[in-house]
């Protein structure tokens, strides 16, 4: 799901939830809300410091449990953390990624002829691959323009 419509992605967290029998309380509400509302693809930590402005009461571990249920459930992807916090993103469509290896921002991007990544036979044989991600690493326009002369 891609986060253009709010209204989408409000009626796909409620029907994921309920097709896999998840109570839709207003934490997890806020939990969803702040992930899709954010224009990265925020780690368990970020989400808690935002939710706990609505909810106080909240813990980091009841965040954590809520996004890691949220990936198994397909709400949610789970983005490689590249040795940091595993990352969290809403866009549960085929598409790629772009890793900034000096400031870890992540960039969503669509191509088709990665979509069409074949699996090599010895892979296919030993193992059932369930996603196919490409992952491209290099330095964002941010960080050369930071690092030019």
């Amino acid at each position: 799901m891609t986060r253009k419509n709010p209204n989408s992605l409000s009626a796909f967290f409620k029907n994921k939830c309920r097709e896999r029998g998840l109570k839709i309380t207003p934490q997890r509400n806020a939990i969803y809300k702040e992930l899709i509302e954010s224009k990265n693809h925020p780690n368990a930590s970020s989400i808690f410091n935002q939710v706990r402005k609505v909810f106080p009461e909240i813990s980091f571990d009841t965040v954590n449990r809520t996004l890691l249920t949220f990936a198994e459930i397909g709400i949610v992807t789970m983005v490689e953390g590249f040795g940091e916090p595993k990352r969290f993103d809403p866009n549960t469509e085929s598409h790629h990624h772009f890793r900034c290896i000096k400031c870890n921002k992540i960039i969503d991007f669509q191509h088709k002829s990665f979509d069409k990544i074949k699996i090599p036979e010895d892979i296919q044989k030993q193992f059932s691959v369930l996603n196919k991600r490409v992952i491209l690493e290099g330095i964002c326009d941010k960080c050369v323009k930071k690092h030019s002369p």
